[in-house]
């Protein structure tokens, strides 16, 4: 299976079967997402050679405004999509398969994860993979240790508190915070303008 009909079959949200081409283009992609995690985590890079790299992961542009702190993983890379002035901190983990896509100015902290599949909850077919893709709008602020389920859009300017679960959408402009995630307050209006 070619890379773009792979990622049309993730983008269709529909259940990947265990052992199906996708699912083993799944493994190959997997596998080159290793090879070249492995190289950008082994020694030091960098800022220049960091970009490169990630150019390599994704597949895709990435700006030279990008920075990142390894070690950093993902079991895909192909689906995610980078902004400019985003940062990533050491030990984040981004399932991208059901693809991610990550605004402009996002800040992430340590160990955060992004997950973008789920098994089936039928037990005879606990092996089929869901796909739904992860929004991260611009400005967002997500704290270390926060895991961001599949399905999931953040909106502009909003900040993610650290050890939160957030399995439902949360409106630009808010704290999230808790298991799983809640409203805590919105952000003020002095801090943010229309266009954000």
């Amino acid at each position: 299976m070619r890379l773009e009909e792979f990622l049309k079959c993730m983008d269709s949200g529909e259940e990947v079967k265990a052992g199906s081409e996708a699912h083993m283009c799944m493994h190959e992609l997997s596998s080159e997402a290793m090879r070249l995690t492995a190289q950008l985590n082994s020694s030091y890079h960098t800022a220049d050679e960091i970009v490169s790299l990630m150019r390599k992961i994704t597949g895709r542009h990435v700006d030279d405004s990008f920075r990142l702190f390894p070690p950093f993983y993902t079991d895909c890379g192909k689906n995610l999509k980078l902004g400019k002035n985003v940062f990533i901190n050491s030990g984040v983990k981004i399932q991208d398969q059901g693809g991610v896509t990550i605004e402009d100015g996002v800040l992430i902290g340590h160990n955060v994860v992004i997950a973008t599949l789920d098994h089936s909850l039928d037990p005879d077919n606990r092996a089929n993979m869901i796909p739904a893709p992860v929004h991260i709008g611009k400005n967002v602020w997500i704290g270390a240790n926060a895991t961001i389920c599949k399905g999931v859009t953040v909106g502009n300017g909003a900040v993610i508190a650290a050890g939160a679960v957030v399995t439902g959408d949360v409106p630009e402009n808010t704290v999230y915070g808790g298991v799983p995630a809640r409203q805590i307050k919105k952000i003020q209006e002095e801090f943010y303008d229309d266009e954000n």
